[in-house]
């Protein structure tokens, strides 16, 4: 039931609180420059700063960046959460990319993340639901009242648990070399 809600208000632009597979986090429409501001201004997160972007499978994320290289395919296939990031993206809003074209995508594994994104039908933007500076809440008992309140939806999964620590965070570079930025 929560899921249909949550897509409802994805596709009216607005910021949901959901868990992820790692922490809680915001979301909403990565397509949406609009989504991407309402994110910006709820976290206080300087517009520099892009977001990590979260689809439900290998055939969504080709739909999202220039090309996926073959080394890839082995990282997503671990059990780590794994965001990777790509030199170039396409179809998304331009506020959640980085200034150079670069884009961060993680291919969910969590079967509600999942099934969100794949009811929505478009990926959607995950970042810690904390004020900017501030840690990243592992439990929703630990996300700040600021957020709460400021959100147009909370998904109801309280006692979810996910690993608890941001996900591993790898580049690749236009030459096709993967680089490791976060453990």
């Amino acid at each position: 039931m929560y899921i249909q809600e949550a897509v409802q208000q994805l596709k009216q632009k607005n910021v949901i609180l959901y868990p992820t597979d790692t922490v809680w986090g915001l979301g909403g429409d990565a397509t949406s420059d609009v989504v991407a501001d309402k994110i910006f201004h709820l976290k206080q997160r300087p517009k520099n700063l892009p977001f990590i972007i979260l689809v439900d499978s290998l055939e969504m994320l080709q739909n999202y960046v220039q090309s996926i290289p073959i080394q890839i395919k082995d990282l997503m296939s671990s059990m780590t959460p794994t965001t990777i990031i790509y030199p170039e993206s396409k179809n998304l809003a331009s506020k959640v990319i980085g200034r150079d074209g670069s884009v961060g995508i993680r291919v969910i594994q969590t079967k509600f993340c999942r099934d969100l994104i794949r009811h929505f039908g478009k990926p959607i933007i995950s970042t810690s639901a904390n004020l900017s500076g501030q840690n990243s809440p592992k439990e929703y008992s630990d996300i700040d009242k600021n957020i709460i309140d400021k959100v147009d939806y909370i998904v109801p999964l309280f006692e979810w648990t996910g690993t608890k620590v941001p996900s591993k965070v790898v580049r690749v570079n236009i030459s096709g070399t993967i680089e490791i930025l976060r453990h």
